[in-house]
């Protein structure tokens, strides 16, 4: 069974996935003229620039129930952890140091995805009962699909969605690899490790999203900080070991790795694949969920939002992904036969010491805290979505939902560790829950992208060219009437 599972799992990252995210990606940066090219300075300019001014606090200029920057954080937060700690380690393991090269291209592809799927939930998000604002993929599914192109049939897409994403509640990675990562550095029981995780799980989540952004603002930037200075540090130690990574990096994109140590070797398809599939599981580009919790951020201009999201996708993958990687081949770990978290607590061991162990296992901890959180909001966004003609029943099933939602991260826990199931074969789970909303996603980022060019282009004239546009020249930019569902200029 599980043989024919890892066939199917291969076969929708083969070359349906690449398809599908090569070719929407190089679409979207064909008709916006390579934005995320050659406007990267223009984009650092209004998201992390703003956060360095002195005396900034990154608070928005529109309505939102958390800030921009508490967004980013949250998404961040949602997205670095394990798949930039484990998955990627399990990339290198699995595909060779050449599946690198293609968590690059499908990330500069990604940045544009993330970016149009974002500021499409923040341009058809819309009020709950209390007033707070939610959005998401399944919003534009309904109103861009439903309402503005009369498809009755929308409901469809956004069950498949809901549904893929919501496999992730029973099938999900969080709680193995940060309980592997503990249990390796403290020798204690990966049980006792998962058990301490979900204690930590429901201290988090009582609070709701605001809470939760509140606190990924101030806990993301110092772990990434902290991540980052460990990884240059050991690249710096090995920097005469540079060259032969890159070659090995650019030979083993095209040609495959031979088999070396416990490496059983990579083929080239392998390489693209599993560097596709651990990108999108990584930065989460086009798989929906980052627009979930974007759609919530204070802000006065749909595409002003979608430029955080390039900039979580730079930050997630071309930065902290990359020194993943260049830390595992640096330090000659990668063909060890180890694979998950442990290959990349054995890098920064060799790279830094034994003691490192311990600290990098403290930030693996915090890392996945802070992605089951993201996705915890996720979920609850779904659910308001889906309830939201229920206010009272609402609020019964997000109580339950609260109670309930770290228990299957322990009880796949239990069952790799019972079954005595390897890394790889967990992670082949974490490819099969990305790529069904993956492919829905970006299907309808595909039917709605006439809007997000037409937003895009609105955007560009009014804050990049400065122009001032006469009144029969203003195309709706934003819900401002979201009760009635009718769009207003700025």
């Amino acid at each position: 069974m599980l043989v024919f599972f890892e066939k199917f799992v291969n076969f929708l990252w083969g070359l349906p996935i690449i398809v599908v995210i090569l070719g929407t990606g190089i679409y979207f940066t064909l008709r916006c003229g390579f934005f995320q090219v050659f406007n990267l300075k223009h984009i650092f300019s209004e998201t992390i620039m703003k956060i360095l001014k002195k005396g900034n606090k990154a608070e928005g200029n529109g309505k939102g129930l958390i800030t921009p920057f508490e967004a980013v954080a949250t998404a961040i937060g949602g997205s670095v952890g394990v798949g930039n700690i484990g998955g990627v380690a399990t990339a290198m393991a699995v595909g060779g140091p050449g599946a690198l090269f293609w968590l690059w291209i499908a990330a500069f592809l990604g940045m544009i995805l993330k970016m149009a799927e974002v500021s499409l939930g923040v341009y058809y998000r819309e009020k709950d009962e209390k007033g707070d604002l939610y959005g998401g993929p399944t919003y534009y599914m309904e109103k861009g699909l439903g309402k503005e192109r009369g498809i009755k049939w929308w409901i469809i897409p956004a069950a498949i969605f809901g549904g893929g994403i919501f496999s992730t509640f029973f099938i999900t990675v969080q709680n193995y690899t940060v309980s592997e990562a503990v249990s390796s550095a403290f020798g204690v029981k990966i049980i006792y490790a998962s058990l301490f995780y979900i204690v930590c799980n429901y201290i988090l989540i009582l609070g709701g999203i605001k809470s939760l952004g509140k606190l990924a603002g101030k806990v993301v930037p110092f772990m990434c900080l902290f991540y980052i200075i460990a990884a240059l540090y050991i690249i710096g130690m090995n920097i005469g070991n540079l060259p032969e990574t890159f070659r090995l990096i650019f030979s083993g994109a095209f040609n495959g790795t031979a088999a070396m140590g416990g490496f059983a070797g990579a083929t080239f398809s392998h390489a693209v694949r599993i560097g596709m599939a651990r990108s999108v599981f990584s930065n989460e580009a086009g798989w929906g969920t980052s627009p979930m919790i974007h759609a919530s951020a204070q802000t006065d201009h749909p595409i002003k939002q979608g430029m955080w999201g390039a900039f979580e996708v730079f930050v997630d993958t071309m930065v902290v992904c990359t020194l993943t990687c260049l830390v595992i081949v640096i330090t000659g770990v990668w063909d060890s036969g180890l694979t998950g978290a442990t290959l990349t607590l054995s890098a920064f061991e060799k790279g830094m010491g034994s003691a490192t162990t311990i600290f990098l296992a403290i930030g693996i901890f915090l890392f996945g805290v802070t992605t089951s959180s993201g996705w915890y909001a996720y979920y609850e966004i779904i659910l308001r979505h889906l309830m939201k003609s229920s206010p009272k029943l609402k609020d019964v099933i997000l109580k339950l939902y609260r109670i309930f939602y770290p228990i299957p991260g322990f009880l796949m826990v239990v069952m790799a560790t019972t079954v005595g199931m390897p890394g790889e074969k967990v992670w082949l789970f974490a490819d099969f829950t990305t790529a069904i909303p993956t492919f829905v996603n970006v299907a309808v980022l595909l039917a709605l992208s006439g809007t997000f060019f037409k937003l895009l282009k609105d955007y560009k004239r009014r804050f990049i060219l400065n122009e001032k546009l006469k009144p029969e020249e203003e195309i709706p930019v934003f819900y401002e009437d979201i009760e009635e569902g009718k769009f207003k200029s700025k």
